[in-house]
């Protein structure tokens, strides 16, 4: 991670300090990170049915009697990418509130019919937040939480929340990134409070199908898990997701999805692990059955391609959703840090009992996180307005299709 600011002595500032913080570089942002005025402090009333062990419990199994709500039916399920507050961003979520707090939700506007339209929605929180107007972007992330109040007004469901930011102040800033989530009405997974949380997944349900999120990052920047809590946020291992996997399968989840923070930052291909790794899990079956039906991937900063593997599609990369402007590793500005997919996939239930729930329509929709009006933009109903961003939206396309998913049936939708 790079950041450039107005002074030539902030640059060489940012870079020491980020390298002090990380092993690797990552998260740029052409901005000066700085604490921001006016917080405003916000009542959120807890979602019902929550347990007070910090733990999600799985849903109740669908109704014997079938019929109702309960009978298996089609789904649909988006994704979206790193969702990474930069400065700019926290500076902008506080003018679109009128200089008295932040709001997000603006923010998300562009992407909300999509988002809000599918039966189930996860996002990617790759930071933690902060508080009483404790909040900084690069290095050190420390994000408001009305982040969380934006993501349940979009849609969203549940959101990851494993990343190389994740332990950017420590168990702390997990704790107040969870409860504020909690408040929110977002379900998470990949970090945890309590070592049954980071154990558990995110339960969610769908089409009368128990859905089970896991979630996991390759490091932490160097930050090392704190101590006596190696629970915190979960890494990127594979027999370890194959056995989280297994058991949340066997906990009653007819659907497994991973979200995992991998690849290499500002290369448009998977690499050599995210391949291996890809392979190998979505090989995994027990008794002849997929142990996990979906990966979603981030942290790249640029969007990667969709893959159908072993039968399941991978998504290495979905790019930043939500990002300051962004500096590569050559210290240029790369307009592809703005760029991202929503990836939305239609499950239909199985054929018999206890079959597997197949996908019968995979999609992307390009996305372009708006530096100047500090907006998420649906490229595709850009385009339909008018706008002059088919140059941005073909890209995305070409680099998604990229390793032949339109062979396998992965279409554009609007």
């Amino acid at each position: 991670m790079t950041q450039r600011t107005s002074q030539g002595t902030a640059v060489l500032a940012a870079v020491m300090i980020g390298a002090a913080l990380a092993t690797t570089a990552a998260c740029t942002a052409n901005e000066k990170p700085a604490r921001e005025p006016n917080p405003k402090r916000q009542s959120e009333k807890p979602p019902g049915g929550a347990r007070g062990d910090g733990r999600d419990a799985p849903p109740p199994a669908p109704s014997a009697a079938g019929g109702g709500q309960d009978a298996p039916r089609a789904f649909t399920l988006v994704a979206s990418g790193d969702v990474l507050p930069h400065s700019s961003i926290i500076s902008r979520a506080n003018t679109d509130a009128g200089g008295d707090g932040y709001d997000f939700v603006p923010m998300l506007k562009g992407v909300e019919p999509v988002v809000s339209k599918a039966d189930l929605a996860i996002c990617h929180m790759e930071t933690v937040y902060g508080a009483n107007g404790d909040y900084t972007g690069y290095p050190s992330f420390k994000s408001p939480p009305q982040i969380a109040r934006a993501l349940k007004a979009t849609g969203y469901d549940a959101c990851s929340t494993a990343s190389n930011h994740t332990l950017d102040d420590g168990a702390a800033g997990v704790r107040r990134t969870l409860g504020a989530l909690d408040k929110a009405g977002v379900k998470h997974a990949g970090s945890g409070r309590t070592a049954a949380e980071g154990r558990s997944p995110a339960w969610l349900r769908a089409g009368g199908a128990k859905v089970a999120q896991l979630a996991y990052t390759y490091g932490t920047n160097g930050y090392p898990l704190p101590k006596g809590k190696p629970w915190t946020v979960n890494l990127m291992e594979r027999d370890r997701i194959i056995s989280d996997a297994r058991a949340a399968r066997k906990a009653g989840a007819d659907v497994v999805v991973v979200s995992v923070h991998w690849g290499t930052e500002w290369q448009n291909t998977p690499d050599r692990r995210q391949l291996s790794l890809g392979k190998q899990l979505t090989a995994s079956r027990t008794r002849g059955r997929a142990d996990i039906d979906l990966i979603l991937g981030t942290h790249a900063h640029v969007p990667q391609a969709y893959e159908k593997v072993n039968k399941t599609w991978v998504i290495y990369g979905m790019g930043d959703q939500i990002a300051g402007e962004m500096i590569n590793h050559d210290g240029e500005n790369d307009p592809r840090g703005n760029q991202s997919t929503l990836g939305r996939f239609t499950f239909a239930p199985p054929a018999a009992p206890g079959g597997r729930w197949e996908v019968k329509k995979a999609e992307f929709i390009p996305q372009w996180f708006n530096t100047g009006t500090g907006r998420a933009t649906n490229l595709n109903a850009a385009l339909a307005r008018g706008a002059d961003v088919a140059d941005i939206r073909d890209r995305i396309r070409r680099v998604v299709l990229s390793r032949g998913a339109g062979k396998d049936g992965l279409v554009m939708g609007e």
